[in-house]
């Protein structure tokens, strides 16, 4: 499936929290690739904005055409515009290029109160941009400024009878549909305007067509962190638009998305802050494929693994001065081992959720049994027998570890079953690789040499792939491949 495309025309946000880069953060979110399109740039931080470069109109074409012309846009949100001739450029390249969607959020004033559009580019705003837009996002601030261009200079709105009249008379200024906010109107349970904070229960944004009224409704949140919210919400819409969502869902889950990032926001700076534009991402803490490594390198495993792959019984094997006998005991209880192993991927068949996975486990134990009449042939060099390995009990590290495995695959799902069983498998492949390529150790005349060469070309033939999924016919996440 391809990525979705979304062309962001805004202003750059110097304080990270707004504008293009709050924009950025929102589709990523979303999982859309954004363009971009900068009209200006800001030097301003939770306090306001200290001054505005605007880019030259020129320049700014320049950039949409190249984004348009080769990757292209399923959607295209507009913010901070700068100037009355940018204005200009923009419709011209948006009916040249023949966009099929445009969320237009007038941004004029910001929320710490600074003036970001010109009066003179507000009528170009109203009468070049709003008959091309799809939805139109502003708050009542902006929604009166539009009005009072167009002549019409409305009262206060005192509650939401007057909020849905307000939205018709938006509406009628062009765009096929427009989404009035409702952060700056806090309403009270019977929806009468909010005399203070204490009163304040409830915010609604109004979405009207031009045939239905769709009322969102959140919870009044007292926050001081509402730095982008605008910019956050416009951008939503946009993402949830090139996605394939309709209107009225594609708003809803915009609503909800700005709600969320509120009600989880930090504070950063002395004034109002950003919100939180990743409060469902969730990051893996390693690269994907990678997980091993990761896991390894971990300061809570890396002494046990060292402690394990670089054991005296391993370094005493790559010199070839490990005691013999101490050998052939650890012979016996690897046999012995090796039948709990394959009653544990016979295990992992049972709980596997698809017939690739149960497949892959019964070859697994298909593989322990070769393994097991090659591991016979290479006792019986050592002058074991069978029969005498089968006499011998198990040790208690042999039967805990075994049995830790099987109650593990008893009591847990498949993947939880494949965790208990890597570390011996990988493990093994570690010993037998670093003793396989470490100078030091001893190859002419070393009777462990070839448990070494032999235990590295077993586990190579049966890594973890810790990077394959088994998809969504099943729940488990990783293979095991022999």
């Amino acid at each position: 499936m391809s990525v979705k495309r979304v062309l962001v025309i805004a202003g750059s946000d110097s304080s990270g929290g707004a504008g293009l880069e709050a924009d950025q953060r929102v589709l990523a979110a979303h999982g859309c690739y954004a363009l971009t399109a900068t009209t200006g740039l800001t030097a301003q931080n939770t306090l306001g904005v200290q001054d505005i470069f605007v880019v030259p109109a020129e320049f700014v074409k320049k950039q949409i055409n190249a984004g348009l012309e080769d990757i292209g846009a399923d959607a295209v949100k507009l913010g901070m515009l700068s100037s009355a001739e940018t204005i200009d450029i923009i419709a011209e390249t948006l009916v040249t290029h023949q966009v099929p969607s445009v969320v237009l959020d007038p941004v004029m004033v910001s929320t710490s109160g600074s003036k970001l559009l010109p009066e003179a580019a507000v009528e170009k705003l109203r009468t070049k941009l709003l008959p091309l837009t799809t939805v139109l996002t502003p708050n009542i601030p902006e929604a009166k400024l539009l009005l009072k261009d167009a002549g019409l200079d409305v009262p206060e709105p005192e509650g939401l009878s007057d909020v849905l009249q307000l939205v018709k008379q938006v509406k009628a200024l062009g765009p096929k549909a427009v989404l009035l906010k409702g952060g700056h109107l806090p309403l009270t349970k019977d929806h009468k305007t909010a005399r203070n904070q204490d009163e304040a229960t409830t915010v609604i944004d109004v979405l009207y067509d031009g045939e239905d009224i769709t009322l969102f409704e959140t919870d009044f949140l007292l926050s001081k962190n509402t730095h982008g919210t605008g910019c956050s919400l416009a951008s939503s819409i946009a993402a949830n638009i090139a996605l394939g969502k309709d209107l009225k869902r594609a708003v809803h889950s915009a609503v909800r998305f700005v709600e969320a990032g509120i009600k989880t926001s930090f504070d950063i700076g002395k004034g109002s802050g950003p919100i939180n534009h990743f409060h469902s991402v969730y990051t893996l803490p390693f690269v994907p494929g990678r997980f091993l490594e990761y896991a390894l390198d971990r300061p809570d495993i890396r002494p046990v693994w060292q402690k394990f792959t670089e054991h005296e019984f391993v370094l005493g094997m790559g010199s070839g001065t490990l005691p013999v006998e101490r050998f052939k005991e650890y012979l016996v209880q690897d046999y012995l081992y090796l039948v709990q192993f394959a009653r544990s991927n016979a295990l992992a068949a049972y709980k596997a959720k698809n017939m690739e996975s149960i497949a892959a486990s019964a070859q697994i134990v298909l593989h322990i049994q070769r393994e097991t009449a090659l591991h016979l042939d290479y006792c019986a060099s050592f002058g074991l027998s069978k029969e005498e390995m089968e006499r011998t009990p198990e040790t208690i590290a042999c039967t805990a570890y075994s049995r830790y495995i099987l109650d593990v695959g008893q009591s847990e799902d498949w993947l939880a079953l494949q965790m208990a069983l890597a570390p011996c498998l990988i493990g093994y492949g570690a010993i037998a690789q670093r003793l396989y390529t470490d100078k030091d150790t001893l190859r002419q005349g070393n009777r462990y040499w070839k448990w070494i060469e032999t235990t590295l070309r077993r586990t190579t033939r049966r890594q973890f792939d810790w990077d394959r999924v088994s998809g969504p016919k099943s729940s488990e996440s990783t293979k095991f491949s022999s």
